[in-house]
């Protein structure tokens, strides 16, 4: 795997989230990444949980007429974090990507959460695997924590307007 990899996040509004994916850091991880957008997976997906001064969360969920309909990854990942036993540098600072997971530390399938603020209680228990590549970037990811939300079923904090995720692209792999 590549030490750092660009990724391009396009949703459906025009808008784009451009990402650099730390190889070094958490190689597991960016290879799950990168094979599933080459796959075209997350294509179609929304962000499913956006929180202000926390995160915005995809890669798991699509919108079926206001309802969620669920989509798994595959295999689960070994969890690239310090209370896994793995050293990752990576503070969840404001514009990090980093992997959801269940409460299991080998979980992590698909989704994944964008920091919007600092979250570095993160640290050590989540795999930070890169990070927004530029304050364009950053400016779209807060302005998606921030909009409306409601329950849906079990999940609380979906927006009332699905985000869509058109397409995650791999733009360049050094």
């Amino acid at each position: 795997m590549a030490e750092n990899v660009k990724a391009v996040i396009r949703l459906d509004n025009g808008k784009n989230i451009n990402l650099i994916l730390d190889g070094a850091s958490a190689p597991i991880t960016v290879k799950n990444f990168v094979n599933l957008c080459e796959k075209k997976f997350y294509d179609g997906l929304i962000f499913h949980r956006v929180i202000p001064d926390f995160m915005i969360q995809g890669g798991g969920f699509a919108d079926r007429k206001g309802a969620l309909a669920e989509k798994r990854g595959e295999k689960p990942i070994v969890g690239e974090f310090l209370m896994n036993g793995v050293r990752n540098p990576i503070h969840h600072a404001p514009g990090v990507i980093s992997m959801a997971r269940t409460n299991n530390p080998n979980s992590a399938t698909s989704q994944f959460f964008i920091c919007v603020a600092d979250c570095g209680y993160l640290d050590g228990q989540y795999a930070g695997f890169g990070k927004v590549a530029d304050e364009e970037s950053l400016k779209v990811a807060l302005e998606i924590s921030t909009q409306p939300t409601r329950s849906v079923g079990y999940y609380d904090d979906v927006p009332v307007t699905p985000i869509i995720i058109k397409t995650i692209e791999i733009v360049d792999e050094n």
